[in-house]
């Protein structure tokens, strides 16, 4: 017995499941297909196969046969499950290469990685894997090479840690970001592919509804990322949050969060960036947004940029400009200067602020490498 279970979820491919089954079972000999509903009677060809077979009485989705199949691996103890799709498509000759990956890193979550090299590949599947990719990037600052890929390796008790609600195949966008932001890896396995001629292709991807489906969910994904919420793994901290008023407390919650003092410092040099720009009611979307996408510290980015709320920053960036432009400071503070002149007083905002931000940004990396290094080294002498 493995603590791996391999898991074909399986709807009207009657035609290709046999062969996908058995090959699986030449590979590793604990499989389970989750009949989501077959009409084609494909199903009855595997019934001399030594395969656990759990069926839905109608078709529920992807997402829930793969939810049905983790019950039944926690029913039989096992730590790990192995996706593939019964069309065909995945070979089973890639499963060690997922069972690899499961050994040396066991909380990570596999995703094959399809090499588009043979022929028949559709343009819709390549412009798909791009721009999941891309939202996934920018939702979670993770970078892998195939979001859409349905041959993934998932440790089972990763379904108990976070909530998922899609249940088609939206499923499999919504658990990985989930997963990411709960603080699981998410790791590439490269894969081979079959795409057959397309007019014997079988796809139950539905292009309307469940492209309307997945844009609706990264709407909603993306909308959760740019909240300055912390997600689950920084809500064990019961004293606090990450703010710029206790710095000291804040950076020993993220170093304990296996933050490095490299990383929160460049999180909190391109916050002080960002926050001393004249980026006008913009600050906190793209902070958020370039950091997620950096995969940097959006918490810390925020606390940071706190500190460039009006009136200091703004007012030393258009000293700044001012003395660029007129080379003496500006001292008078008049309805003149600040109303009839405020289009020139922008201009100087902004001319300023090109010179001020990228300091004052230096200065707060600087800074919070220099903090972060001491708690890390008080953080390691306490154990």
């Amino acid at each position: 017995m493995t603590n791996t279970l391999i898991v074909i979820p399986v709807y009207n491919h009657g035609a290709t499941l046999r062969q996908v089954v058995k090959d699986c079972l030449a590979i590793h000999p604990e499989v389970l297909v989750v009949d989501d509903g077959c009409t084609d009677g494909g199903i009855e060809t595997i019934q001399d196969l030594p395969v656990e077979v759990i069926r839905h009485t109608a078709n529920a989705g992807k997402g829930e046969a793969i939810l049905t199949a983790v019950v039944e691996a926690k029913r039989l103890g096992k730590s790990h499950i192995i996706t593939m799709d019964a069309d065909g498509q995945h070979y089973a000759s890639d499963i060690p290469a997922f069972l690899e990956k499961i050994r040396n890193n066991p909380r990570a979550v596999a995703v094959g990685a399809r090499l588009f090299t043979g022929p028949n590949i559709p343009k819709s599947s390549r412009f798909g894997r791009a721009f999941s990719n891309f939202w996934l990037r920018v939702q979670t600052g993770c970078k892998i090479s195939d979001v859409q890929c349905g041959f993934r390796a998932y440790p089972v008790v990763i379904f108990d840690a976070i909530k998922l609600y899609e249940r088609k195949f939206a499923f499999e966008v919504e658990v990985l970001v989930k997963a990411a932001w709960a603080g699981y890896p998410l790791e590439n396995v490269n894969i081979s592919v079959h795409y057959p001629d397309p007019a014997k292709r079988i796809s139950h991807f539905n292009f309307l509804k469940d492209n309307v489906d997945i844009s609706l969910l990264n709407t909603r994904l993306t909308a959760r990322s740019f909240l300055p919420l912390p997600h689950r793994q920084y809500t064990e901290d019961t004293e606090g949050k990450v703010s710029a008023i206790h710095p000291m407390k804040s950076l020993r919650l993220l170093l304990k969060k296996e933050k490095t003092p490299s990383a929160l410092a460049m999180a909190a040099g391109l916050g002080m960036l960002l926050g001393a720009l004249p980026l006008i009611a913009m600050h906190s979307i793209s902070i958020i947004f370039i950091l997620g996408y950096l995969k940097l510290n959006k918490i810390t980015g925020l606390a940071v940029s706190q500190l460039c709320m009006p009136p200091f920053v703004p007012a030393l960036c258009i000293e700044a400009g001012y003395f660029m432009r007129h080379g003496h400071f500006l001292t008078e503070i008049s309805m003149q200067t600040l109303g009839y002149e405020i289009f020139d007083r922008l201009f100087e905002y902004v001319l300023g602020s090109l010179v001020i931000a990228p300091l004052l940004a230096v200065i707060m990396g600087l800074l919070v490498y220099m903090l972060a290094w001491i708690v890390k080294v008080q953080l390691n002498k306490t154990g």
